[in-house]
């Protein structure tokens, strides 16, 4: 049962994909042993933040941060990303003559080569004291290091962790492989790496060569782990990261060979001139179950006399999530995902002078500007985009020359990007006052302008001089009296020639285009003409290289009107995830139902998430084998299936001690107050549950779009919790003596298994549970869990004819 703790020294949890591990297991104190909690307490509660506890050695000052002795500096910092898994080490099982390959098995940590398991070492290969077969690679000496002939490939397979390549050190020649060899001398299956050129090969050979190997570059992030594998007349090659997640480089159908003979395993290598070096595999057979991916949160550095340890305790990815700073407004965030070359809410408070630049560009805040005299402007006087909930500017001049309007210097970035890229603007506006400006965009020499205004008839048009000081063009846009004091939206497209006015799209032909130079920004006027009278809010500009947005921008207009009510659960998920700089949300599930609008600024984006999981009766946890989230809709849980178990344990493998059926009150519910945001508030109750235990009662504020929702979610929790059954809440395992040990790895929140012949006292001697959390904990020579469990019965629903779920009166509960 190796463990195996591998550090991203340098890398950033939020970039996953660029981060190279270093595996610092031999460093880890087994002997106080290393601690995961992950999940919740009950199917009430959320899930907590995962937390990962162990101890290094730090004699050799590695893990001091600061240090700059250390091969590791300057990364020994905190929310260094760590990463923690299993390798299970298979057994050789069976009377033999011949085990498949999935059987062979070595960890290489006893310190001396297995001469049963591997009787040919003609390189004098070692087990280094970190735990990993070394093979010297030597000028001049072809090196062999393989087993016996007792294995076969056919519905098996055979991987390895190549824990360090060899270097060219100045040889002509170095080559290292991983070879699945037939009877038949040079006809062979696996991989090669030319450590001149460092390339990395899927081969088949025959008579020692293939004549179309599939190559590429060896990458140290994604190809770590190698494997071979056959399966239903096909050989995979495959390549892994982690050990976890594979990726096929090659297919091939299966030679005759492999299904009709006995296989050894090698391990050669060969080396030309130069100086010498090594190659390093480890963890041959090892099966990788990932239990642990977050973020170190410090280095404490402690004393024993000379002794120096470091005791981490690290955090998952709810860590990064819950400290970031509250999210904007929905439009807000999802202009700012467009990644804007220039954008300006324009929600600056009442008492504001300027209005400032979110893109991060350096653009110049806008800055009121007089014309003429008289007039106001006042922040946060008008009303922006209703989803938003976010106020915005009014515009009030005394005359279409005398009053105040914004200006800006939009920079040289603005100015470099938008004359070298494809351009798009939008912005928001109301006004009930004819030929007026809009917003003008225009260079400092003004041979190029464009100025968006409303004509004398309150159409939309363009106005736009090129290289041509003086020589304006008028392009107008149908729109129809847009100052009929509504809110708009327009979005202004350069690469489909178009323009959206409130989602209705309008050709603007051929041109226009911005011009070269762009850089001086006017809103609500221009030149101290034609001054704008209404409001104007979140104003806009991206530049891309042949890059459509009409898409993008048409749904800024639905996240402005109405935040996205009525999309469903999973896609709001997935959105308020991106919010929080994640890409990775793992859904499971079918039942996504529609849920309201999450439009204003203020809450952050966990908390949003939040929302949606408690709505929707779903779960929402941090995934243990990657930077990402995993969100289950609430008919994951329905009638859980006997072979969809994880596994089956009898009550006698258990760890006695600690178990216990639970029938009390902690979760009864009989009677629910619900709402939603504009609608009503409604009872459910269970009026036999109320009179025989009094009333249980819980309020839910959800984010439903319809009552009838409402009503159909509080019947869910009141069907469920009003009348209980004794259930089973902490299942203690000593998993890793275990024969299912593989099986138990895999259960995660949400999984269910079946705690077997029960003591006589028990309700029933079969027990039924849903993991909803659990704690770990490993040794060198345990690993332990501890899973908080809940009654699986209490998510089944009706199925009309089910001799189980359709049994009435009994197992009558309508799904949700």
């Amino acid at each position: 049962m190796p463990l195996l703790v591998e550090m991203g020294w340098g890398g950033l949890v939020q970039a996953p994909d660029t981060i190279t591990w270093t595996d610092i297991t031999p460093y880890v104190d087994v002997t106080q042993k290393v601690v995961i909690t992950r999940g919740a307490s009950d199917e009430f509660s959320e899930a907590q933040p995962g937390t990962a506890t162990l101890r290094l050695d730090n004699e050799r000052r590695l893990f001091s941060p600061g240090h700059s002795g250390s091969p590791y500096y300057p990364f020994v910092r905190r929310n260094a990303p760590i990463r923690i898994s299993v390798a299970v080490i298979p057994q050789q099982i069976g009377a033999g003559p011949t085990w498949p390959l999935a059987q062979l098995g070595d960890d290489f940590d006893d310190g001396r080569v297995n001469t049963t398991l591997w009787p040919t070492n003609t390189g004098g290969a070692t087990e280094t004291s970190a735990g990993r077969l070394r093979i010297p690679m030597t000028p001049g000496v072809d090196t062999s290091f393989a087993s016996a002939r007792v294995w076969t490939l056919a519905s098996s397979q055979v991987t390895a962790k190549l824990a360090r390549t060899p270097t060219a050190s100045g040889s002509s020649s170095a080559t290292a492989s991983m070879w699945v060899t037939s009877t038949t001398a040079g006809t062979r299956i696996g991989w090669h790496f030319n450590a001149i050129t460092r390339v990395l090969s899927a081969m088949t050979q025959v008579g020692g060569a293939d004549a179309t190997p599939t190559s590429f570059q060896h990458d140290v992030r994604e190809h770590v782990w190698l494997r071979i594998r056959e399966a239903g007349g096909t050989v995979y090659w495959e390549t892994s990261g982690d050990g976890y997640s594979w990726t096929t480089a090659r297919t091939l159908a299966t030679p005759a060979w492999v299904a009709s003979q006995v296989h050894a395993v090698e391990f050669p290598t060969s080396r030309t001139g130069g100086t010498a070096s090594e190659i390093e595999w480890d963890l041959v057979g090892a099966v990788v179950r990932p239990r642990f991916w977050g973020m170190v949160n410090d280095w404490p550095v402690r004393w024993s006399g000379l002794e120096s340890t470091v005791s981490i305790t690290a955090t998952d990815i709810f860590k990064r999530l819950n400290r970031m700073p509250p999210l904007r407004s929905m439009l807000s965030e999802e202009i700012l995902q467009a990644a804007p070359l220039v954008y300006y809410p324009l929600a600056e408070p009442s008492t504001s002078t300027s209005a400032g630049d979110l893109s991060g560009t350096a653009a110049g805040a806008l800055a009121i500007t007089q014309a003429g005299s008289g007039g106001t402007l006042e922040f946060a006087a008008g009303t922006g985009p209703p989803a938003a909930g976010e106020p915005c500017p009014m515009f009030t001049p005394a005359s279409t020359s005398a009053g105040k309007y914004l200006t800006a210097d939009l920079g040289q970035v603005f100015q470099d990007t938008s004359s070298s890229r494809i351009n798009f603007i939008e912005c928001w506006f109301s006004t009930s006052t004819t030929g007026r400006v809009i917003l003008a965009v225009a260079s400092a020499d003004q041979y190029n302008q464009m100025v968006f205004a409303l004509s004398a008839t309150g159409t939309l048009q363009i106005e736009y001089t090129e290289d041509a000081p003086g020589a304006t063009t008028v392009v107008p846009i149908a729109t129809g009296n847009l100052a009929n004091g509504q809110l708009h939206h327009i979005a202004y497209d350069e690469y489909a020639f178009s323009i959206y006015v409130d989602g209705v799209t309008y050709s603007t032909g051929s041109a226009p285009s911005m011009g070269r130079g762009m850089r001086n920004l006017s809103v609500g006027g221009y030149k101290g003409t034609r001054l704008w009278s209404g409001s104007i809010a979140h104003l806009a500009f991206y530049a891309n290289a042949y890059y459509p947005m009409a898409a993008t921008l048409l749904d800024h207009r639905t996240a402005g009107t109405t935040g996205f009510e009525g999309e469903t659960a999973d896609a709001r998920i997935a959105r308020l995830a991106r919010y929080a700089g994640l890409d990775s949300v793992t859904i499971s599930g079918t039942t996504h139902d529609p849920v309201a609008s999450q439009g204003p600024a203020g809450t952050g984006a966990l908390a949003r998430m939040r929302e949606v999981e408690v709505t929707e009766s779903a779960k929402l946890f941090a995934r243990r084998d990657w930077y990402g989230l995993a969100y289950q809709s609430r008919d994951v849980r329905y009638n859980p299936d006997p072979l969809g178990e994880a596994f089956t344990i009898a009550y006698a493998d258990l760890d006695t001690s600690g178990v216990e059926v639970t029938d009390d009150d902690q979760k009864l519910v009989n009677t629910v107050d619900a709402s939603r945001p504009g609608g009503a508030t409604q009872r459910v109750a269970a009026p036999e549950s109320v009179a025989t235990f009094g009333p249980y009662e819980r309020s839910l504020d959800l984010l439903k779009t319809s009552d009838n929702s409402v009503l159909d979610a509080a019947y869910w929790l009141v069907s469920r919790y009003a009348n209980l059954e004794p259930e089973l809440r902490e299942v203690p395992v000593d998993a890793a003596t275990l024969p299912t040990y593989l099986d138990i790895l895999d259960a995660d929140i949400s999984s269910y298994f079946s705690v077997t012949a029960m003591p006589s006292q028990a309700p029933a001697p079969e027990l039924r549970v849903t993991v909803e959390g659990y704690t770990e904990t490993l040794s060198d020579v345990e690993h332990h869990i501890q899973f908080r469990t809940s009654r699986s019965a209490t998510d089944s629903v009706w199925v009309l004819g089910d001799p189980t779920y359709g049994v009435l009166d009994s197992t009558t509960r309508l799904a949700y």
